[in-house]
Formats: C-alpha cells, sequence, structure tokens
C-alpha cells in the first residue's frame, strides 16, 4: 500500500549517483529532516518515457533545485543510472533500488499490462515529503508529459 498524505513517509537507505553525490554514496531518508524531498519513481532508464520525463525535469533543474530535494527512483542499478545520466546529462540524483525495497515500501510495485501480457514493474508515481517527513502529495501514475507541470504546481 502506498504511504498517505500525512503519513509518515517510509525510511530507506540506498545507493544514491549523480548531483552532488560521489561514487559510491547511499542516502538515508531519515537523515534528510528538515528538507523538502522528491521522489520521482519510474520504470526503468533510457526508455522513452521515462528520457522524456527525466529530460524535462533537466531541463527546468534551473527552477526546480531551489525547491526541493529531488530524487529520481528506479530499480536499475547504479552502473545504468551513471549511463542515463551520463547520456543525458542530467543534474540531479537516482537512486538504485536494485533489490526493489523501496517501490515496494511505497506500493508503486505492481501488476501491469502490456500486448495482453502481465507483469510487475514500477508505477510512475512520485511523492511529495515535507520537511517533517511525511508525504506531502502523491502524484500517481503521471504521464511523464504531464509530470514537470504537475511537480511544479506541487512545489508552489
Amino acid at each position: 500500500m502506498k504511504p498517505q498524505p500525512g503519513q509518515k513517509a517510509p525510511d530507506f537507505t540506498a545507493d544514491v549517483v549523480g548531483g552532488d553525490h560521489s561514487e559510491g554514496a547511499t542516502i538515508t531518508l531519515s537523515k534528510l529532516l528538515g528538507k523538502k524531498v522528491v521522489l520521482v519513481f519510474y520504470p526503468k532508464d533510457d526508455t522513452p518515457g521515462c528520457t522524456t520525463q527525466a529530460c524535462e525535469i533537466r531541463d527546468s533543474w534551473v527552477d526546480l533545485k531551489d525547491r526541493a530535494l529531488i530524487f529520481g527512483v528506479s530499480i536499475d542499478d547504479a552502473k545504468k543510472h551513471r549511463k542515463f545520466i551520463g547520456k543525458y546529462d542530467l543534474p540531479y540524483p537516482l537512486i538504485a533500488d536494485s533489490d526493489q525495497q523501496i517501490v515496494n515500501a511505497y506500493g508503486v510495485w505492481v501488476e501491469k499490462s502490456m500486448y495482453g501480457k502481465t507483469y510487475f514493474g514500477t508505477e510512475r508515481t512520485t511523492f511529495v515529503i515535507g520537511e517533517d517527513g511525511k508525504v506531502d502529495q502523491i502524484l500517481e501514475k503521471v504521464s511523464p508529459k504531464e509530470h514537470l507541470a504537475l511537480l511544479t504546481a506541487a512545489l508552489e
């Protein structure tokens, strides 16, 4: 189940690459209390929709970077994240959730269907977490092209 607005955001520690984070860095959500945090869950690095979403955040980075700490989160590993960041010059960090603990804790590891086949994958969902560590807003099942406008509005 997804944590709902007003509930404490599930804590985690995970590998993070990019942004201001050095090689081999980890991040622990509970250590970011006092700061607004955005977790942008997306299915997979370097796919059309995820690339559109990532590049829109990149292109608006000057406007977004001072509003919150923004992290992309997918089940791809750190090596794949580094390649994605390099290919598209992404200025923000990506969290590697290879063991799927974070996507499960946030309720975004869901059954999906494509071309008549069902499979499990990450639902494109963004959590805005307040300075108190509680979920402020959830942007659920957003399209990559609508994400930036919704995120910008959520951070105002």
